[in-house]
């Protein structure tokens, strides 16, 4: 099994499991929260047979990566994401952040710079800051809802993320349900049931409360930014809107009527935006 082995000096040491596919200039796919790597497979298929080598990780606590009992901190994914690219080798790199994932991409530019990287990519991200507070009144969420979130995940995560995934999916649009079948809850639920609870929780807090304003300040390589105009999970007013406020160079793709899993509702598209901005 293809693993990395994390070393971040201040959080437990653990292994990073990836899947890599294709030859030629590497994108590095981050997955959104509670989910793992496999969320990336229609994009996986489109980049390995563009000619790229596509790197898709699961992040720790999710998916086949080590689950530690602490390191939920977005300080701590970008020493991961860091040893990932030092680990294989890569240079030139495009880094593409789904959700949660965005913020993977904001704090490894913030903390480590962009030497290795070529260009960068934010889906349906959380990126610039969620939280709501005094000099940040555009954030989607108050601290209630994070915590409301993290009970309602302890109590009954099996429940929650069910509906969480319906969401996510603006599944009540009939086109949607239709278009992918209902084996596609099943498939899902099949990558956030490998999370640990524990990572399951903490994320919340990680995602809901980090600041990447001035991270993204520090993302100066090309950067694209994706977003759904129909997100009910992250919309796009408190989140891909604002990134250009804190990077002027990001290049803003709204998709009409495409909830936050855009890149499974909307898959054509996404990979359609996603391969031209990489042939730049």
């Amino acid at each position: 099994m293809p693993t990395i082995q994390t070393k971040h000096a201040h959080a437990p040491q653990t292994e990073l499991y990836y899947e890599s596919y294709g030859q030629g200039r590497p994108v590095v796919l981050i997955h959104g929260w509670p989910l793992s790597g496999r969320m990336w497979e229609p994009q996986i298929d489109a980049l390995r047979h563009a000619g790229y080598q596509v790197i898709a990780y699961d992040r720790r606590g999710f998916g086949q990566s080590g689950k530690t009992a602490t390191g939920y901190t977005y300080d701590v994914f970008a020493a991961d994401l860091h040893d990932l690219i030092e680990g294989l080798g890569l240079n030139d790199v495009t880094v593409v952040g789904f959700s949660m994932g965005g913020g993977e991409v904001s704090r490894y530019a913030g903390l480590f710079g962009t030497q290795y990287l070529r260009s960068a990519a934010l889906i349906s991200s959380i990126a610039p800051y969620l939280l709501k507070t005094a000099d940040n009144p555009g954030g989607g969420l108050t601290e209630g809802d994070v915590e409301g979130m993290v009970q309602q995940v302890a109590q009954n995560r099996p429940q929650f993320l069910a509906g969480f995934t319906k969401t996510f999916l603006n599944w009540d649009q009939g086109d949607t349900a239709q278009k992918l079948g209902d084996e596609f809850l099943d498939f899902t639920a099949s990558l956030y049931f490998q999370a640990s609870p524990v990572a399951t929780q903490e994320c919340v807090r990680a995602f809901g409360m980090t600041d990447f304003r001035a991270d993204l300040a520090k993302l100066t390589v090309p950067l694209l930014v994706v977003h759904g105009d129909s997100d009910r999970i992250v919309p796009l007013e408190a989140s891909g809107q604002r990134v250009a406020q804190y990077q002027p160079n990001a290049e803003l793709h709204v998709m009409k009527g495409a909830p936050h899993g855009l890149n499974a509702t909307h898959t054509e598209m996404f990979n359609t935006l996603l391969l031209d901005f990489l042939a730049r």
